[in-house]
């Protein structure tokens, strides 16, 4: 291994500790501190498989989610609002910007919002978890599809199926009257209306790119009686990105996000249960890589680690 990837490997943040700060909560990836009137969210370079971190990141993760999720939010800012307020330490806060080293490019302050306990994920193809509902019911979250479809087909049009967030384990798919039960009838029409809207946007931009947006979900909170997009969007780690000049139906296709990882791990002797086996080097450096391809491909730049 060249000294240049052993570097690059060595420099994983996979925790944050700011003593001067507030924890509000620790994700599977994002640590959050509570700044008063608004938050800090700190996306680290931790990974997760079937709900358990590895106990070694993916170097640059967090800054290359949160570079991604600020240009998805700068593109759809036209049809929906954001939480984002800056992503650049010298507006921060001056208790924050002591850990400047550490925050600068993965970290974002936000608007403090009220979250939905609703996860909002649009479909616009048959795979993952839906498929698995689909070959055993015919439908989606009580949506019945035509008969026939095969593995990674496009949808005859986009879907909204909603899940409810868990404490632990997975999120739990759920009719779309059962999140009108939890938010109310018309949240639950604006959630699913512009859930679509954002996610046929943005698969009609990666088309051009090459990139297929096979599904993808949003979360949104309330503040001062708005309905606002908050947490990520449309990166890696909430989104199927498949490459277009490899998409085939009837098999699941390459892909740009982790499941290139849980391929990995699906093939070793663990019970899928705490603790997770750490990464060889090689896993590590290829999951980066698609990570960095996928940022390439959709804002057509080059990642900088130090920016």
């Amino acid at each position: 291994m060249t000294n240049s990837r052993q570097n690059t490997l060595d420099r994983a943040v996979t925790s944050t500790d700011f003593p001067d700060l507030t924890l509000f909560r620790k994700g599977k990836v994002r640590d959050v501190y509570d700044l008063g009137d608004h938050l800090l969210i700190v996306a680290t370079d931790r990974i997760s498989a079937f709900d358990c971190i590895m106990p070694n990141g993916i170097p640059d993760k967090g800054k290359i989610l949160t570079s991604m999720s600020m240009f998805w939010f700068d593109f759809t800012s036209d049809i929906v609002e954001n939480h984002h307020v800056s992503h650049r330490v010298e507006e921060y806060p001056k208790i924050a910007q002591k850990y400047a080293d550490i925050l600068r490019g993965r970290s974002m302050l936000v608007k403090k919002a009220d979250p939905f306990p609703v996860e909002c994920v649009a479909r616009g193809y048959i795979a993952g978890g839906g498929w698995k509902d689909y070959q055993d019911t015919g439908a989606v979250c009580g949506i019945s599809l035509p008969a026939g479809l095969r593995l990674a087909e496009k949808l005859p049009e986009t879907i909204f199926t909603p899940a409810t967030k868990a404490d632990s384990g997975h999120d739990i798919n759920i009719p779309f009257e059962e999140a009108a039960g939890i938010v109310g009838g018309d949240k639950a029409l604006w959630l699913r209306d512009m859930t679509i809207k954002i996610y046929e946007k943005a698969r009609d931009y990666a088309a051009g790119r090459g990139i297929i947006i096979s599904d993808t979900k949003f979360e949104f909170g309330e503040i001062d009686g708005r309905i606002i997009l908050i947490d990520e969007i449309l990166t890696p780690d909430s989104s199927r990105f498949w490459p277009m000049d490899s998409y085939e139906v009837g098999i699941n296709p390459p892909n740009f996000d982790k499941q290139f990882v849980r391929d990995y791990l699906e093939g070793l002797d663990w019970d899928k249960t705490p603790p997770a086996p750490a990464l060889p080097e090689d896993i590590v450096h290829k999951t980066r890589e698609k990570y960095l391809e996928a940022y390439r491909l959709l804002t057509g730049k080059e990642f900088e680690p130090g920016s």
